[in-house]
């Protein structure tokens, strides 16, 4: 069917456009070279997020226009949702829509957070086209908000999509807190059950994870489900490039865990974790 949207958020979108300022792009006149998705809802997120960016300018310029594009976008949603429901998802699809303007305004502050945490990030713009990090992230919250709304399964389709893209493994049933930066981000996964803070930076090959599975009492071959198996991470963490957090442990506030680390118990707030016995290193002249 062709699905026809009815709500506001194409007016919202369309004010939000109007209001932006420097250092994010608004110039409508720049043409950059095209690039095919396979997967079209990420394209079109993309241009309703930031059209100024992805050859969208029309979307400053006419709010039907935005309309348009958000009449497309629930189709691909619509026809994605209902294999998995049975039924007709037209109201998760509205209610999915209806959250874009609150999704665009928290990717602006993950945009800002990647600007202040990577010292080579030269412009908004950069992060915007470039960084995995913030194409996982972007994907990740759209995907988290058909999660919460009941279509787990095509979420979970939109982060797989995101994951073969950049290389970061987002659940969609993760929360993520405002100002979240992965730098570099290959390797990087975080489990369903996880919960982020806001300021919070990791670096590539980041677990964030189960410790262990409960067996399914009910069959011996099934692990069980539904229950609290990843960690919780305050505000303002770092997390460096290598390290595992594994368990429904807690990492507090201001806490900053180095390189390598191996985390399995609770950290507490404002405290350093870091590996003080690293293995010596020998070299061995071959010629």
């Amino acid at each position: 069917m062709d699905y026809c949207y009815t709500g506001d958020t194409h007016e919202r979108l369309f004010a939000a456009y109007q209001a932006d300022e420097a250092p994010f792009p608004t110039q409508t006149q720049m043409e950059f070279p095209r690039r095919e998705h396979r997967r079209a809802e990420v394209d079109i997120l993309k241009r309703l997020f930031f059209p100024t960016c992805w050859n969208a300018a029309a979307l400053v310029r006419d709010e039907l226009a935005v309309l348009d594009q958000l009449d497309t976008l629930g189709g691909l949603f619509y026809s994605g949702i209902r294999p998995y429901s049975g039924s007709d998802p037209a109201e998760t699809v509205a209610t999915v829509i209806d959250q874009l303007p609150t999704v665009r305004a928290r990717l602006k502050k993950d945009v800002e957070a990647a600007f202040k945490g990577d010292p080579a990030a030269k412009t908004y713009m950069e992060i915007i086209r470039s960084y995995p990090g913030f194409m996982a992230i972007l994907v990740q919250r759209v995907a988290h908000t058909l999660y919460e709304a009941g279509a787990s399964e095509y979420a979970r389709e939109l982060t797989e999509y995101a994951k073969t893209e950049t290389g970061i493994d987002i659940h969609p049933g993760a929360e993520i807190g405002d100002h979240f930066f992965i730098d570099h981000g290959t390797g990087v996964v975080i489990g369903e059950t996880t919960t982020v803070g806001e300021w919070v930076r990791l670096y590539q090959d980041v677990t964030l994870g189960a410790l262990h599975f409960e067996a399914d009492e009910s069959d011996e071959h099934r692990l069980k489900k539904g229950y609290k198996r990843h960690p919780d991470i305050g505000d303002h963490v770092v997390i460096g490039a290598g390290t595992k957090v594994l368990g429904a442990i807690s990492v507090g506030d201001h806490v900053s865990i180095g390189a390598n680390s191996w985390v399995t118990d609770d950290v507490p707030d404002d405290t350093k974790v870091y590996v003080t016995d690293h293995p010596t290193q020998e070299r061995k002249r071959t010629k």
